[in-house]
């Protein structure tokens, strides 16, 4: 019976979603993934300024810490404010005491000047000795131009590109366009429809599957069981809790196949600590006593972080953040939260 874990790690993370919640309502009701993405998410992103973003990944940061999560590694959009901005997240988390691995989603939304500056700033941050990857938003918003230089970047630096891929039927052309440019350090989130059996060179990548966004969005299921590489768990921006990930993909999975275990489901969590190998060495205690025991966890609500150790400091104790006061941040994140809803 163990009450401890290495820390645990988010393998797709959207920080700079964290103030999103009570937004105003969009100018009319999405009813399909393309509509959520260009009546809310695409509204949001451009809102936002390094301020709002600071607060953001503050506050998302403290929320992974205080469920236990050491590790996020992040997707950021924000292209009006694009240079620094991988900076700004990584200031952020280190400040909490969180671990990050950044990447900044490249698109041509915005033009071939908004690619070239989310290039630019991955190569900035990169070469500046960032921990990360190179970011792509989505193949099916980015010119083949433009993937063909993220994946060339990636490759020349030596790092994989984190992108969406397949996350809707908007995307369903993405193997063509991007199979002969995937590779094995490649980070794929989502996957919902990309065909199955996975074809290669996806096969060789890993997938971050993200079952609770995938519900709420009604793209599909990815079928996570059936990749036949890696499976982390993300959360694609609805916070940092992966044990509460963790019950959802269970029980996700439980519905496609009763078959399903939690040790398969478990094992996604695990797989995380190879995305960021030092969560290893990071450590959590836990208010529940078998963390041990996948079985015990997926029907155990409530499982809470009590202390956490990153780089042997504490920096949870008792519950309560020991590097910032999570008062001030929950109030100063308010705050940047109203900024942000009077732009929408």
């Amino acid at each position: 019976m163990a009450d401890t874990t290495p820390g645990l790690v988010c393998g797709h993370h959207h920080l700079y979603s964290a103030l999103a919640r009570g937004m105003p309502a969009p100018p009319r009701t999405p009813t399909t993934f393309l509509e959520i993405l260009e009546q809310i998410w695409w509204r949001l992103d451009v809102a936002l300024d390094p301020e709002m973003l600071r607060w953001s990944a503050m506050l998302g940061a403290l929320e992974a810490l205080e469920c236990g999560t050491t590790a996020i590694v992040d997707h950021h959009e924000g292209p009006s404010s694009i240079e620094g901005s991988l900076d700004v997240i990584a200031a952020a988390c280190a400040e909490v005491g969180v671990r990050v691995r950044c990447c900044y989603g490249v698109t041509d939304r915005h033009g071939p000047d908004g690619a070239r500056r989310g290039l630019e700033e991955n190569e900035r941050f990169l070469r500046s000795g960032g921990a990360g990857m190179v970011g792509v938003h989505a193949a099916f918003t980015c010119s083949d131009e433009t993937l063909h230089a993220a994946a060339g970047l990636a490759a020349e630096l030596g790092v994989g590109v984190h992108v969406h891929v397949a996350e809707g039927t908007v995307d369903v052309d993405a193997p063509g366009r991007l199979g002969t440019l995937v590779q094995p350090d490649w980070l794929v989130a989502h996957g919902v429809h990309l065909p199955r059996p996975v074809p290669e060179p996806f096969a060789r990548t890993t997938l971050a599957h993200c079952a609770r966004s995938n519900m709420h969005n009604a793209v599909g299921y990815a079928h996570p069981r059936s990749w036949p590489d890696r499976v982390v768990l993300g959360s694609d921006g609805i916070g940092a809790d992966m044990l509460e990930e963790f019950r959802i993909a269970y029980v996700n999975a439980r519905e496609h196949d009763v078959t399903a275990t939690p040790e398969e489901v478990w094992a996604w969590v695990e797989e995380g600590w190879a995305l960021v190998p030092e969560a290893l060495g990071d450590r959590v205690r836990w208010s529940y006593g078998h963390t041990d025991d996948p079985w015990r966890l997926a029907f155990t609500p409530g499982v809470r972080a009590l202390d956490v150790w990153v780089d042997g400091e504490q920096v949870l104790d008792a519950g309560c953040a020991t590097r910032v006061d999570p008062r001030e941040v929950r109030a100063r994140a308010a705050e940047q939260a109203a900024r942000l809803f009077e732009r929408l």
